[in-house]
């Protein structure tokens, strides 16, 4: 009876709202879009200062004038609906490349924002009963429970870990360098408090507040003397010529292929000359994400000819392919990364893991296709999901290599990439087209610099219509495509760092942060003069 009396009051509250409410309203969903300039590929990170202590007063203000607790999680729901809003609209975009999508597009546009959002306003909720009268508390409760909720976005319902708010610090690597040892929702964590401390001073004039003033001036220290230490270690290591190059192709092919029976030999011979194939070199080629249209990896020998007539028994094609397999009587796709010799012989294939819901599979198929629903990127059913994220391995007379490899956006997860070390670099090929020229793509290769500084490797990035680089340890390009440019880029040197604190021990860090944090709650509620 009181949890419907309470949701009674609160949808009475919300047909009677005053003209200060939906200022507030107004406010917190402004604050939320003005945080999204923090991210890339604007990365005006010093808003946050703003916006965050802002929320932070609002909240720590209007904690006893509200009678209704749920008027707190619209409040935290409005800022990430704002947020999320503007950074994320680029989703909607891959819906124009098929008719059959576009009476989706509101909806993209409006509710997955909307869902994302409830995150926020669960902070704002817990932090309703969590806060303190103490300000710093109340900060260190804000930004944990801030914390755990985006570590929680990134793993909940498959997970979408994108534009954590880590990500507006992404052009200062030597500041995140420390994602080596603590990784990225740690640092996150800290961040995060790091741009609500501001609200001490606005709430109050402290004489003696060394916490927060020490934390201002010493973090930010700290961070940038271990990365310079760090990056100084890195310089030191030695260059060493790999015996094999790695070719990473980027392409510049239109999504129209997809829609047009004829595209294949065009793609392949296309592809192709982008490579300019040298067959007395040892070279690994690497194309990008489902580059070939309308051919399936048992298909493929159909076009034996182009391949053996190019390339030499020194080469390896490696590139993103549909996989058909039957089981049970039942076909069932894959999303893969394969790996063939100038022959076309297959030498080994991994199959994704992390599908992009509605992009490659359909929650709910058996309702949801009812209704005419299907997958953005093919028009049979969902792919299925792989087994197992496995190293490749390729070990003979020519070659001798081992890469993790990672489709798409299975660079978005922090210490989900790889629960080994036992490689020698990362392979991520993409298909970035869907987003047409917004900032999403920009937004996805950024995800890359943080997975390289987590994991001490190189990643190689082979992208169709977007970015391809090679980015080593320190998260540095050291060679790129840029946006829609067709060519290549060899990687042919590279140096062996040892493996990072943070790709050995992985989340586990993150969960010594959370504890930190509560030890630090408990030692400031007794501090009397806090």
């Amino acid at each position: 009876m009181k949890k419907k009396k309470s949701l009674n009051l609160f949808l009475k509250s919300c047909l009677k709202l005053n003209k200060k409410t939906i200022k507030n309203f107004i406010f917190l969903f402004l604050l939320g879009v003005l945080s999204s300039f923090s991210l890339p590929p604007y990365n005006f990170f010093f808003i946050n200062f703003i916006t965050f202590s802002l929320l932070f007063v609002f909240l720590f203000k209007n904690k006893n004038e509200i009678k209704n607790k749920f008027l707190f999680f619209i409040y935290g729901w409005l800022f990430g609906y704002g947020y999320f809003l503007s950074n994320l609209y680029w989703i909607s975009i891959s819906l124009t490349f098929d008719e059959n999508f576009n009476f989706l597009m509101p909806l993209a546009v409006i509710f997955i924002p909307a869902f994302l959002a409830i995150f926020y306003g669960l902070v704002t909720f817990f932090f309703l009963f969590l806060r303190t009268q103490r300000i710093l508390t109340s900060i260190l409760f804000f930004s944990l429970l801030f914390g755990i909720v985006e570590f929680i976005r990134g793993y909940i319902f498959t997970g979408f870990p994108w534009n954590l708010i880590i990500y507006s610090l992404s052009e200062m690597l030597t500041f995140i360098s420390i994602i080596s040892i603590i990784g990225t929702y740690s640092l996150n964590l800290i961040i995060i408090t790091f741009f609500t401390l501001p609200a001490v001073f606005i709430l109050r004039n402290l004489k003696k507040n060394y916490f927060v003033i020490s934390f201002l001036i010493l973090s930010p220290i700290f961070f940038l003397v271990y990365g310079i230490y760090y990056k100084a270690n890195f310089s030191k290591l030695d260059l060493e010529k790999n015996e094999t190059i790695i070719r990473i192709i980027s392409s510049n092919i239109s999504l129209d292929r997809f829609y047009k029976s004829d595209q294949t030999e065009k793609v392949i011979i296309e592809l192709i000359d982008i490579s300019r194939p040298d067959k007395d070199k040892k070279i690994l080629f690497l194309w990008p994400e489902g580059i070939i249209p309308n051919i399936s990896q048992s298909e493929l020998y159909l076009y034996k000819e182009f391949f053996d007539k190019n390339f030499s028994e020194k080469h390896i094609i490696g590139f993103g392919i549909n996989n058909i397999e039957k089981k049970d009587g039942r076909y069932k796709y894959y999303n893969s990364f394969s790996l063939f010799d100038n022959e076309l012989n297959l030498l080994d294939s991994y199959n994704k893991i992390n599908l992009v819901p509605f992009g490659e599979f359909l929650p709910f198929e058996k309702i949801l296709s009812k209704i005419g629903l299907k997958t953005i990127t093919n028009n049979y059913q969902s792919y299925s999901k792989g087994n197992l994220r496995k190293i490749m391995k390729i070990s003979n007379d020519m070659v001798d290599l081992k890469f993790l490899p990672l489709i798409c956006y299975e660079i978005i997860y922090s210490g989900s990439i790889s629960k080994k070390n036992n490689f020698d670099f990362i392979v991520n090929i993409s298909e970035d087209g869907w987003f047409g020229e917004s900032i999403g793509p920009k937004q996805h290769f950024v995800h890359s610099i943080f997975r390289s500084i987590e994991s001490g490797k190189y990643i190689l990035r082979s992208a169709n219509n977007r970015i391809t680089a090679i980015i080593n340890p320190l998260g540095i390009a050291e060679k790129k495509v840029n946006l829609t440019e067709s060519g290549y880029i060899d990687f042919e040197y590279l140096k062996n760092s040892k493996p990072t604190v943070f790709s050995m021990l992985g989340n586990k860090i993150f969960g010594l942060f959370i504890l930190l944090y509560i030890f630090l709650i408990i030692s400031f509620n007794r501090e009397k003069n806090e």
